[in-house]
């Protein structure tokens, strides 16, 4: 058995044993309704709430990924772009960030409700494969946290997304390419210009971990204004990264 299978054989059998122990430990029921039936591997989310599901489609803005109303059908980019240089070539995110995606990944990263993890992976894999599968892509790479805040949350919510991608995609993930060296505020009250300023020099390339032309997936849980990932984008290319894109799973607005 090749060592690929082996992994996958290993992952599958992990897997199946935390499914069996989170359906002992938590009753097979919605973690949002409370009412309907939804196990582990669906990461005990309930079909009906999963009709408030909004997957990102056509038309969006060739750039940033913003999603549009409309019978758009030519590449476009939107005016929220104009004029503002991005550290990455592309965004895309699997689905709108509206209220029910937002206080799943909420809970997720400030609550440790890990049991949300396949539900969240599987949308980001839904939407990501098809376009990456067959594109030349390198690595992966999760948007780094501080050391203070990975201490004060346990776990890095980019880097576990980022391992189920990989996964799927078969492409190696390196978390020790770029690292936070600043402490920021939390970016949802403040403006576009403030959250450009906030996080402009918050990431560095990490000495010894050098890239050499690698074309780098960039993972990251919400996008808003594409702040955080085009400065994490920008410290990936001083490492030696020859393209970068950022898939999300949530595009806030």
């Amino acid at each position: 058995m090749r060592t690929e299978e082996k992994a996958n054989s290993g992952w599958g059998l992990f897997k199946a044993t935390l499914d069996a122990a989170l359906n002992f430990v938590y009753p097979p029921v919605c973690q949002l309704c409370g009412e309907e039936r939804a196990a582990a591997r669906e990461g005990y989310v309930g079909g009906k709430c999963w009709t408030g599901v909004r997957f990102v489609t056509a038309p969006f803005c060739d750039r940033c990924g913003l999603p549009f109303d409309g019978d758009i059908i030519h590449p476009f980019r939107c005016e929220n772009c104009a004029g503002v240089e991005f550290g990455f070539r592309f965004a895309r995110s699997a689905v709108t960030a509206n209220a029910m995606m937002l206080d799943i990944i909420h809970r997720y990263k400030y609550h440790q409700a890990l049991w949300f993890e396949p539900f969240l992976a599987d949308l980001l894999a839904r939407q990501a494969k098809p376009p990456l599968a067959g594109a030349p892509w390198d690595l992966i790479v999760p948007v780094p946290l501080h050391p203070v805040k990975l201490r004060q949350r346990q776990f890095n919510q980019s880097e576990r997304l980022a391992r189920c991608l990989g996964r799927v995609l078969g492409l190696p993930v390196n978390a020790r390419v770029v690292w936070r060296v600043q402490f920021t505020e939390t970016q949802t009250r403040l403006s576009r210009p403030q959250r450009a300023a906030n996080v402009r020099a918050a990431f560095a390339p990490r000495l010894g971990k050098e890239l050499h032309g690698e074309r780098v997936i960039l993972v990251d849980d919400v996008m808003t204004t594409g702040a955080t990932t085009s400065a994490c984008a920008r410290a990936l290319r001083k490492a030696g990264a020859g393209d970068v894109c950022v898939w999300t799973v949530a595009r806030g607005t």
